[in-house]
């Protein structure tokens, strides 16, 4: 049967896009559906500003009439500037169990990245570290969490058969919240605490906690300059960032530092919401957005999203406090477990901090590489 390949045109083209994975993965337990409302907003090129410096593709394949298969090519011209790079992504890949399929796709981004002067694959990833990126390589039995991939197995083996090889890995870590904390940390609290220099903030409402967000995200810049893929969000980005999280933020699980009024760490964390999303079916309305924030309340799982600190503040022992502190409201709250969202693997500070807490790996996510080559070495 003839594999018919489609750039995505059409509203109707995009909502092929955008729905093909729940069919792909029907029946599958460990999926977690995204949230369907910031998905089309996400490949909206008039409502994504990271669209305004990357060149996209957005393709979809046929088979016998039937859409098996879909992927987004993203040339990203500010982050390969900035390294000095002539990298083409890919990200989004969704099919079947079909390597015809598969390499079609693969193939089509391939060719595309080298008829624009790149000389290599790199993926799955998005527009910057906070998009889906990886192939989840291990930990299937383990319950999803938001922003991360949820691939069959199959899809691993389809990577590395088509000749790609490891770029980067992330790891996501448990900590048993009912592990006790080393007594030394209390002491390193202590001494941290007490210095006056530093103001150590907690949130109640959203409102408290408004003010806070695009200081936070600035705080990120500049803490994440340095990491595999980031490239630092403009204001509109930071903007449509808060637009997109403050309504399931719960701002107890905040936790801020500030030096002269100036944010300098943060931490946030999330109750889980994979149990809401999943019985939403990644639909908030007319009555998903009930089934999120109840899966919130009833939540005994913490999923640590985000955390910073600026480079000159750092080795202050603030990273420690922010760790326990949060750590220190879920259990008042009840909580059992918290997990760590993607970590890179050569980040060897926040492995540091992370396994001096006891937390083991739980999953691991591995983002390809591979050369483009030219016609003549074909």
């Amino acid at each position: 049967m003839e594999l018919v390949l489609k750039e995505v045109a059409t509203r109707k083209d995009m909502h092929e896009f955008v729905f093909l994975p729940e069919k792909i993965h029907k029946g599958h337990d460990n999926w977690l559906p995204p949230i369907y409302h910031d998905e089309f907003n996400f490949f909206d090129i008039r409502k994504n500003p990271s669209f305004n410096y990357c060149d996209s593709l957005l393709l979809l394949v046929k088979k016998d009439g039937k859409t098996v298969g879909r992927i987004m090519g993203l040339i990203h011209h500010k982050h390969n500037t900035l390294f000095n790079l002539k990298n083409t992504r890919f990200g989004y890949l969704e099919c079947y169990e079909d390597t015809e399929v598969f390499q079609a796709l693969i193939q089509a981004v391939e060719d595309w990245g080298r008829e624009k002067g790149m000389d290599t694959l790199i993926g799955p990833y998005g527009f910057s570290d906070k998009d889906v990126q990886g192939f989840q390589i291990s930990g299937y039995d383990e319950e999803p969490v938001i922003d991360s991939a949820c691939n069959f197995p199959y899809m691993v083996g389809y990577m590395e058969r088509a000749g790609f090889t490891k770029e980067a890995d992330c790891i996501c870590s448990r900590y048993d919240l009912n592990s006790p904390l080393p007594e030394i940390y209390s002491l390193i609290l202590q001494r941290v605490t007490t210095r006056d220099k530093f103001e150590f903030l907690e949130f109640t409402s959203r409102k408290q906690l408004k003010p806070y967000i695009i200081p936070v995200f600035e705080t990120v810049n500049d803490a994440f300059r340095h990491i595999y893929g980031f490239v630092p969000m403009d204001d509109k980005e930071m903007k449509a960032m808060a637009k997109q999280y403050m309504p399931v933020i719960d701002p107890r699980f905040v936790k801020v530092i500030t030096f002269e009024k100036k944010v300098i760490g943060f931490i946030i964390g999330l109750p889980s919401l994979t149990k809401g999303i999943q019985k939403a079916k990644g639909r908030l309305f007319p009555f998903g957005f009930f089934h999120v924030m109840k899966a919130m309340r009833n939540a005994t799982k913490l999923d640590l999203m985000l955390g910073a600190i600026r480079p000159e503040y750092q080795k202050n022992g603030l990273d420690l406090f922010l760790s326990v502190s949060i750590i220190e409201t879920a259990k008042k709250l009840d909580f059992t477990v918290m997990d760590t969202h993607l970590v890179l693997e050569e980040n060897n500070p926040m492995k540091a901090e992370i396994s001096r807490f006891g937390a083991k790996e739980i999953k691991r996510f591995r983002i390809y590489r591979k050369a483009l080559q030219t016609v003549t070495e074909k």
